[in-house]
Order: C-alpha cells, then sequence, then structure tokens
C-alpha cells in the first residue's frame, strides 16, 4: 500500500513494487493520478487498484485500507508518501499562518500516523513493514518551512516509536529522508530551473534525484534482504548532509 502514489516517488515506488510481484493500492488525493498509476502498473502486466484517499482525514484512510483488503487482501508493506508543501510556509516562522502550519502537518505526520495506525493490525498478521518518506529537513536546519520542518520530523519520530512498539510483533519500520528530488511537488514549489542548479552544486554527487532511485530504497527496505533492518533513518541525498 502507497499514499501519495499518483505522482513522485509513490508512483515510482508502486510500480517497481508491482515489478516484484506485489499487488498495490495507490492511494492518492486525486483519484485520477492514482488511476494513472494503476494504468501504468498494468501496462507492465502487474495488478494495482486505485483508491480516492485525503490522508489528513482519518475516516478515509480506514476506509481505503478496508478497500484494500477487500480488493487486494491484506497489506504486507506501507509506505507513506504522501506529503505537501505549502508555498505560505516558506515564509518567516512568525508570519506562517497557524492554518498553513497545521495543513501542513495533518497529510504529512497526522497522514503518516492514520496509514501506520489503521495498516498495523495487518502488517502485525503478516510479519510487515513500514517505510515512511521524510526529508533532510527533518535531521539538519534548512532554514524554511516551519509546517514542512516539523511535520518531516516528526514522521521520523513516529517511524522509531513504531519500530520499538512493534517490532515485538514482526513488523519492521524504517524511514527515508531524501535530499532534493526531482518530482511535481518540488517542481511546484522550489525546483525552478535556478533551484536545481543550486542543489546540483551543492550536492557531492553533482545531480538531483530520481524518483525511481528513492523507489529503489523503499523497496529495499520493505524486502527480506532488510529483514533485520528497523527504526533506522536513511539519509538519501547525493551528500548534502556530509558537506
Amino acid at each position: 500500500m502507497v499514499t501519495g502514489g499518483g505522482s513522485g516517488i509513490g508512483r515510482a515506488t508502486a510500480q517497481r513494487a508491482a515489478t516484484e510481484g506485489a499487488s498495490v493500492a495507490v492511494l492518492d488525493w486525486a483519484l485520477d493520478n492514482a488511476q494513472e498509476t494503476v494504468a501504468l502498473v498494468e501496462k507492465e502486466n502487474g495488478r494495482a487498484a486505485a483508491y480516492k484517499t485525503d490522508v489528513s482525514d482519518e475516516g478515509a484512510v480506514a476506509s481505503a485500507i478496508e478497500g484494500t483488503v477487500a480488493d487486494l487482501g491484506a497489506p504486507t508493506g506501507l509506505v507513506t508518501s504522501a506529503g505537501i508543501f505549502d508555498p505560505d510556509d516558506l515564509r518567516p516562522l512568525v508570519d506562517v499562518t497557524g492554518e498553513t502550519f497545521l495543513r501542513v502537518l495533518g497529510v504529512n505526520l497526522a497522514g503518516t500516523f492514520y496509514a501506520i495506525k489503521h495498516a498495523m493490525p495487518h502488517l502485525i498478521a503478516n510479519d510487515g513493514a513500514v517505510v515512511t518518506i521524510a526529508s533532510t529537513a527533518a535531521i539538519r536546519g534548512h532554514g524554511f518551512g516551519s509546517g514542512y520542518t516539523a511535520s518531516k520530523g516528526g514522521v521520523d519520530a513516529l517511524t522509531r516509536l513504531t519500530a520499538v512498539q512493534y517490532g515485538q510483533e514482526g513488523v519492521r519500520a524504517n524511514c527515508i529522508c531524501p535530499g532534493g528530488v526531482d518530482t511535481p511537488m518540488t517542481a511546484g514549489s522550489f525546483f525552478t530551473p535556478e533551484g536545481i542548479r543550486r542543489t546540483e552544486a551543492r550536492t557531492p554527487l553533482r545531480k538531483v534525484a530520481t524518483a525511481g532511485e528513492l523507489a529503489s530504497v523503499a523497496i529495499f527496505l520493505l524486502s527480506p534482504d532488510a529483514s533485520h533492518v528497523t527504526g533506522q533513518t536513511l539519509t538519501v541525498d547525493g551528500g548534502t548532509t556530509i558537506t
């Protein structure tokens, strides 16, 4: 099951999971985007289903998971890639409205919580795994994005809590912190052509990541190859946090 599976990292993860033989539940607030992901999966002879889901609405998340169980079977893996970045959040902290702050937390942090909460009984039954998507903003000061930074820091911490609470039940939970990634969300916020050049200049690998590169890491963490990996924060940023 992939939240935010209608685009970006979520779509790439859904496609990669399908090539590995998984049936994929694609949850996204934009049903058209989710259905497009399903079409891409089915084009490669995979199996997927789309669910219109506002992850900031707990009832909507619970309903989508019920639909997943009915249509595809109980989920054995969860990737929480649904996230937003509000341009108003780029202002100095004292100028960010409470409405903006809470809207970003509602999708990025509460949405992650709701997905984990309602998927957990099925994950326990199947020795499943959770992969959350945070950001390097969770572990270093970017100097912008009060709501975004707080929400992603919360996702990172929530992942560790999940690993501790449910490890004895056989469930693993790990967090990926991407740096610069070329996705529709970043293109619509701060990844202008000049923004991309600045990011590349301060990245040791001198490039921004593709969504597919992040998907590869997510699939590894879901797989038996990572069977003894839990509670970890894996930074996938081309080296920006070491400079």
